[in-house]
């Protein structure tokens, strides 16, 4: 109601009148400019969001929803009402932009802390022992045995954000709260309504955020054991001979990491003591997050690139760590139209997907499209949301997996037969050609039939993430230098990046331009025994730079502080020749070349050198 120049809300019961002037709201139907209630002057759509975002919009308390015998009864608020909903004044808010009810929210965090210590000193005056050991190293004490209350509390906070924060809404049909999160997404939200928390109704803390936890612990089964480990995808080891069933992120659907902020920076108040690792972090971390946001990456080619890359390599490690017997189930939710043209519907994210999970080396044996979203949930009703998670049953292909489990002995048994790298690759062939041989037919990834000479090139080498960086940019580049965007990309797919390759000693990085060192370009002082980041790829170009430089004895002392480390080296210096002969590099090709035909005498010298050391560490000993 406006009145001399300001406004104030009233309650009125009954149907309200059918106005032209209610139906419009204060939107206009040109642009995105509003009209201003008061004075009917337009305002810019852009200027709104300005003022909210500098902190300058405000709330006004429109009504007050009261407990009643027969139901709700409506107040309209006054100054009094007003004045004592904005005493409250929290002693703590988290950092960040975070939209949450301050002083409700501190309370209860707070109070946590003080449950735990209370039921610690009752879990030991039950008799329950009370050691030194958290609940994160698997103790049984009173001590660990409070952490896990406060956990399930902390649970209960997690709920209480959801509803008492100024994206609740008040759904009038049913006369309850509406939690924020009705879908995945912070939206705009004009008005809200505050719960209490001691209060009967929804919104409150015992029935809607604590009883919803106990339901769960009272259904848990006490002798079913669980572990969860946090790892990166892209790296992890946890799968290995285990049988898999993940559900990847979504292209570009939902940043979850941007969104976990909102309950994160609760949880971590509450429990940043009982999980430090855990809660290390002040907010969630974001930058490796597996999708394809441009705002992160600074445009959608980028992100979509970023996302491939990682997905690409996150899906390999499935693959190369899959159970033989058993095959990998990956659930992905499938958006059902993206975009249309004159090839018909297509999805991006779907396809880029699929793509990553081809490149990874698993073959597709079945999709089963299950509906597992709910249809009545709000973010499906009238929209074009995702319909059914489509459920990949994967398998490593068989003939890939076979050929790196069997060439590499291979390989390293014609290498010590002393076989030069000019003749190496037509040797390659007889151990290919019996894995080869084994299936009817050998298909690539768009189900064309593979030569045997493409088929052994699945052989990449299971050398360290700098060097498989470094042969592969080698192979486009050499010792020549190259644009630093294109390195920081190939990086990401290889899981290493161009700072960590210029620490590792084989790469220079300066004025937008990488370029790999060339041997004579090497530290003639470097100790393999002190390098804390040694690749394949030193080991190589150092040995070349010594042998050039003193010799085979020279050599034979570098191989010697290299001691088993040094068997990869014949390898990557026969693909290295190999790759420069077809890509007709005579000077590279004959270094390594010429390494590798050295490399028997080398390991002679290098175990006579270790010899003699046996020895003569003996006769001191002795003397001693």
């Amino acid at each position: 109601m406006i009145e001399n120049g300001r406004y104030r809300f009233s309650v009125k019961v009954g149907k309200p009148k059918d106005s032209a002037a209610a139906r419009a709201g204060t939107k206009l139907a040109r642009g995105a400019n509003f009209r201003c209630l008061m004075s009917g002057t337009p305002i810019d759509g852009h200027y709104i969001k300005a003022e909210g975002r500098t902190g300058r919009m405000g709330a006004r308390l429109m009504a007050i929803v009261a407990e009643g015998n027969r139901g709700r009864v409506y107040l309209a608020p006054t100054a009094e009402h007003e004045a004592a909903a904005r005493q409250a004044k929290p002693e703590w808010k988290p950092d960040g932009d975070v939209t949450a009810r301050l002083m409700a929210l501190t309370t209860f965090s707070d109070l946590v802390g003080e449950a735990m210590a209370r039921i610690r000193a009752d879990a030991r005056a039950a008799g329950l022992p009370d050691d030194d050991t958290p609940l994160r190293a698997g103790g049984s004490g009173a001590g660990a045995y409070a952490e896990a209350v406060g956990v399930y509390l902390v649970c209960g906070i997690g709920r209480t954000a959801d509803y008492w924060t100024s994206n609740a809404t008040w759904e009038p049909s049913g006369e309850f709260v509406a939690h924020a999160f009705t879908r995945q997404a912070i939206p705009m939200v004009w008005d809200f309504v505050e719960s209490n928390p001691g209060s009967n109704v929804n919104g409150n803390w015992e029935s809607t955020c604590i009883q919803w936890i106990v339901r769960v612990v009272e259904r848990l089964d006490p002798f079913a054991n669980g572990t969860a480990e946090l790892s990166d995808a892209q790296t992890q080891s946890i799968c290995a001979k285990k049988v898999v069933s993940t559900d990847p992120p979504y292209y570009d659907n939902i940043s979850y990491a941007d969104l976990s902020d909102f309950f994160y920076v609760w949880l971590r108040r509450s429990l940043k003591t009982v999980f430090p690792d855990l809660f290390a972090t002040l907010a969630v971390p974001k930058a490796a997050e597996l999708v394809a946001t441009p705002y992160r990456h600074g445009n959608k080619e980028k992100a979509e690139s970023f996302f491939l890359n990682g997905m690409t390599q996150a899906m390999h490690k499935l693959a190369e760590q899959a159970h033989p017997c058993f095959p990998a189930s990956i659930y992905y939710a499938f958006k059902q139209s993206e975009s249309s043209g004159d090839a018909g519907t297509a999805s991006t994210g779907w396809e880029t997907f699929l793509d990553a999970v081809i490149k990874a080396g698993f073959g597709v044996s079945g999709t089963w499209p299950i509906r597992t979203e709910r249809g009545a949930r709000s973010i499906s009703i009238g929209t074009n949301a995702l319909a059914s998670s489509i459920v990949l049953v994967c398998h490593p292909r068989q003939f890939v997996a076979a050929l790196k489990r069997e060439l590499p002995a291979a390989m390293v048994y014609l290498q010590r037969g002393n076989i030069a790298p000019v003749d190496l690759a037509q040797a390659a062939i007889g151990p290919g050609m019996a894995v080869y041989t084994r299936f009817s037919r050998v298909l690539d990834a768009a189900g064309h039939a593979l030569t045997v000479r493409e088929a052994l090139a699945e052989q990449e080498g299971d050398f360290d993430a700098d060097s498989r960086w470094a042969l592969a940019w080698f192979e486009q580049h050499g010792f020549t230098a190259g644009d630093y965007g294109v390195a920081e990309t190939l990086s990401k797919a290889k899981n290493t990046s161009v700072q960590g390759l210029v620490e590792a000693g084989i790469l220079n990085s300066q004025a937008g331009q990488v370029r790999l060192l060339q041997p004579d370009e090497l530290p003639a002082d470097w100790n393999p025994e002190t390098d804390p980041r040694l690749t394949v790829w030193e080991m190589v170009h150092h040995l070349i730079r010594v042998l050039k430089a003193g010799g085979e004895r020279a050599a034979a002392q570098l191989v010697g502080k290299l001691g088993t480390k040094a068997e990869s080296v014949c390898e990557l210096c026969c693909r290295l020749y190999t790759l420069c002969e077809r890509k007709k590099r005579a000077a590279e090709a004959l270094a390594y070349n010429s390494l590798v035909q050295s490399r028997p005498k080398i390991v002679r010298l290098a175990d006579e050198v270790t010899r003699q050391s046996e020895q003569s560490l003996l006769f001191d000993e002795r003397e001693n």
